[in-house]
């Protein structure tokens, strides 16, 4: 069974109780039904991927974990119901902060406001700080108000704005924190 990190027993009374845990190959269908929303996907694309893109992100994702101590989590409610991830990994693509430790979330829609993604990010902040990891960026869409939001809440700084290739006049955030 993958390791649960139960956040609720250090979070303030009024955030929302929730654990995170490795990615299950099981979470790859959650978060495809969590993710299958234009609304949610609007600044990762602007539609849902395919199945497969989440298999192969699980599993990306459960070898982060055992390599590094730390990935992008499953994020579970209260109830144990899946509502998106949030964690960090090395970034990913050959753009951007190239060898720096991303740290994200995505939520399901209904999920949103109830301040998962950063109590979430808090306690992301702490295991990756616990790895050893002493900077962190979030890559966030200029945009996406709620996810400048979240970094802001973080104690994250802007540190500069890029274009985002393949994506005209897209633009991502570029913000950090030194742990």
């Amino acid at each position: 069974m993958p390791e649960l990190l139960d956040a609720a027993a250090v979070q303030p009374a009024d955030r929302p109780a929730f654990r995170l845990r490795v990615p299950t190959e099981e979470d790859a269908y959650a978060w495809h039904r969590a993710f299958d929303d234009p609304e949610v996907m609007e600044f990762h694309g602007g539609r849902p991927a395919e199945l497969s893109a989440y298999h192969e992100f699980t599993a990306r994702q459960r070898r982060h974990d055992a390599e590094r101590g730390f990935c992008l989590w499953t994020l579970l409610d209260g109830d144990g119901e899946v509502v998106g991830f949030t964690g960090a990994q090395p970034w990913p693509h050959a753009w951007g902060p190239v060898g720096a430790i991303e740290i994200g979330w995505r939520l399901a829609r209904p999920a949103w406001g109830r301040g998962y993604a950063t109590a979430a990010a808090r306690e992301t902040l702490e295991r990756v700080r616990a790895a050893g990891v002493d900077h962190v960026v979030a890559m966030v869409d200029v945009r996406n108000a709620r996810s400048v939001a979240v970094t802001r809440r973080l104690g994250m700084a802007l540190e500069e704005t890029l274009p985002v290739p393949g994506r005209d006049g897209a633009s991502c955030h570029r913000f950090g924190l030194r742990l």
